[in-house]
């Protein structure tokens, strides 16, 4: 009884659900920090053939995308393990790239997948603070520090600087999908794979972002055997740390609003 047991393959599965990077104090976001030590854990379990990671993220932060990544590379070479990962709801923009650290990709077939590009989103208020007698004084050392203020007119070489952040960004984001899916990018299939563009998991499937539709329970049995043995590594939920929040009736409202509209990017 006791040799067949240890026979049952263990297979640890980190989960990464939320918006990634910084969401407010407290918030249940993504970032490297909240989640290196989950993943060291997860990759120094002995005789795991893989390590299982499921996404459910629109994205957010590209320094927070790219750290994750990187560091789940670093310990799947480091403990010679394959990284299995599966999207769920949603695995879009950084949410993507950070499934692009699995040697196989799978997903929902109504899963959202790709949006591989970047994104900023600002608003401009130069006409209500004049409408309600507002002045606007800002004094500033360095004649671009002021660059994009909301509240002052957009000027062309602001927008122009912040472009070519972007295409550097977006740039750096298609070398890490095209290095991880190699041949298996369908690029010839008439539609621009690096547009920004997201599709469903079928799509995404005959796009070759995805290697197969299926969950972690389903493919995992299939891999490893219908006894195989799924450890779950999640990150603690936040209870105590919400209740201990000193963030203002507004900053929560605010925090909620912007997680809100990167979600609904998606429709969700």
């Amino acid at each position: 009884m006791f040799s067949i047991f240890k026979k049952k393959k263990v297979i640890p599965h980190i989960k990464l659900n939320g918006v990634i990077g910084n969401v407010g104090k407290f918030k249940q976001g993504i970032d490297f920090a909240g989640q290196e030590e989950i993943i060291k854990k997860a990759f120094s379990l002995k005789k795991s053939p893989a390590v299982a990671i499921s996404i459910n993220s629109p994205g957010g932060s590209p320094v927070q995308s790219h750290l994750i990544h990187d560091y789940v590379k670093q310990q799947a070479k480091k403990h010679k393990k394959k990284v299995i990962i599966f999207a769920e709801d949603v695995a879009a923009s950084g949410g993507y790239l950070i499934a692009c650290c699995g040697d196989e990709i799978y997903a929902n077939q109504s899963s959202i997948i790709g949006s591989i590009g970047v994104i900023y989103s600002s608003f401009g208020f130069t006409e209500l603070i004049s409408k309600i007698g507002v002045q606007r004084r800002v004094y500033t050392a360095g004649k671009n520090k002021s660059t994009l203020d909301p509240f002052m007119k957009e000027k062309d070489e602001d927008i122009e600087r912040l472009k070519n952040i972007q295409l550097d960004l977006h740039k750096d984001f298609i070398e890490v999908v095209e290095k991880s899916r190699g041949t298996k990018l369908k690029k010839d299939m008439g539609i621009e794979l690096f547009s920004g563009e997201f599709w469903s998991g079928r799509k995404a499937k005959e796009l070759g972002l995805i290697d197969g539709i299926g969950n972690a329970d389903q493919i995992l049995k299939e891999k490893f055997g219908d006894d195989v043995i799924i450890k779950k590594f999640e990150k603690a939920k936040g209870w105590l740390a919400r209740k201990l929040s000193s963030e203002s009736s507004t900053e929560q409202v605010i925090n909620i609003l912007e997680e809100r509209s990167i979600w609904q990017r998606y429709g969700f």
